[in-house]
C-alpha cells in the first residue's frame, strides 16, 4: 500500500447527486475529514448500463480521485459497488469501501421477521449483490427485489414531490404490500431523497434503511485502525461533476439545506484513458 497521510482527503464518487447522501453522513460522523466528491453527471444513470461499462466508468472515476491524493475511496453508488468493487480493490492499493455491504448489514440488524425488500436500479437488482450479502448474513431471510429504474432520473431532474413521481412510487411498490415485509433497503444513494414518498406509500411501520450511516461508521473504523484520522480544525470539501455544475449545485443545496461551495466542471477528456478488458 502506498504511504498515506492522515491529512489526505477521503474521495467519493457516484453517478450523480445521490452520493451526497453518503457524503453528508461522513461529514456528520467525521467532521474533521476533508472530502473530494465526483458526480459523473454526464453519464448518469449507471443502473441501465452493462457491467463492463460500469466497471470502466468506475475505474476512470477512481483514477481521477486518486490523482487528488485521497487516502480512502468510497464507491458511493450502489450499481458501481455491485459490479466494480472487486476490480477496483484488485487494481488500486488503498482502502476502498462500497455501500452494498454496510446497507445489507443495517437491514439485517433491524428486521424482526426476516422479510426484507430491496429497491434498486436495474443493474443493482440484476447483480444480486444485495440479495447475496443479506443471505450470507441472514441465511433464512426472505428477500423481495424491485427494480425502480426511473427513480434516479426523477431525482436528478428535481422531481422529488412531483405527481408523476408519486404515481411511479405507487406503481413500483404495489407488489410489496402483500409480502408482509418489515424492512425496505433503499439500494441506491439517490433513493433517500424520495424517502418521504416511499414511507408514505408503504406505511410508518416499515423500516426504511439506507447505507449512508453504516458506511460512514465503517469508514471511521478503517481510519482509526490504520491511524489515518484527520485532526484538521477546518477541513475542506471539493466538488467535481462531469456535466451541468449549476444543476448539481441546486439539488445539492436542496439536500444539504445549506450553500455548497464552487462545483467544478470536469471534462471527460481530462480523464486518464483506461481500456477495460
Amino acid at each position: 500500500m502506498p504511504e498515506l497521510d492522515s491529512s489526505y482527503p477521503i474521495g467519493l464518487f457516484d453517478s450523480g447527486v445521490g452520493g451526497l447522501t453518503v457524503m453528508q453522513e461522513i461529514m456528520r460522523v467525521l467532521p474533521h475529514e476533508s472530502l473530494v466528491y465526483f458526480g459523473d453527471t454526464a453519464r448518469v444513470p449507471y443502473g441501465n448500463k452493462s457491467r463492463e461499462t460500469i466497471i470502466r466508468y468506475s475505474i476512470e472515476n477512481a483514477i481521477f480521485l486518486l490523482e487528488k491524493q485521497v487516502k480512502l475511496l468510497v464507491v458511493a453508488c450502489n450499481t458501481a459497488s455491485a459490479f466494480a468493487l472487486p476490480k477496483l480493490r484488485k487494481i488500486f492499493n488503498i482502502p476502498i469501501i462500497g455501500v452494498v455491504e454496510p446497507g445489507a448489514e443495517k437491514a439485517v440488524s433491524v428486521t424482526r421477521n426476516q422479510r426484507i425488500a430491496v429497491l434498486g436500479t436495474k443493474g443493482t437488482i440484476q447483480s444480486r449483490a444485495y440479495q447475496t450479502e443479506i443471505q450470507r448474513l441472514l441465511p433464512h431471510a426472505h428477500i423481495f427485489s424491485q427494480a425502480c429504474p426511473l427513480f434516479v432520473p426523477l431525482v436528478e431532474e428535481r422531481f422529488l414531490d412531483h405527481p408523476a413521481t408519486r404515481l411511479l412510487v405507487k406503481e413500483y411498490l404495489s407488489g410489496l404490500h402483500q409480502q408482509e415485509i418489515d424492512t425496505v433497503l433503499l439500494g441506491c444513494t439517490h433513493y433517500p431523497l424520495l424517502k418521504p414518498l416511499i414511507q408514505q406509500e408503504l406505511g410508518a411501520h416499515i423500516h426504511l434503511v439506507d447505507s449512508a450511516t453504516t458506511c460512514a461508521e465503517k469508514i471511521a473504523s478503517i481510519l482509526e485502525t490504520q491511524k489515518l484520522q484527520s485532526r484538521a480544525s477546518s477541513p475542506s470539501h471539493a466538488y467535481y461533476v462531469s456535466d451541468d455544475p449549476d444543476k448539481f449545485k441546486e439539488l445539492g443545496e436542496k439536500l444539504f439545506g445549506q450553500a455548497l461551495p464552487h462545483v467544478e466542471l470536469l471534462n471527460h477528456e481530462k480523464f486518464t484513458p483506461f481500456i477495460y478488458h
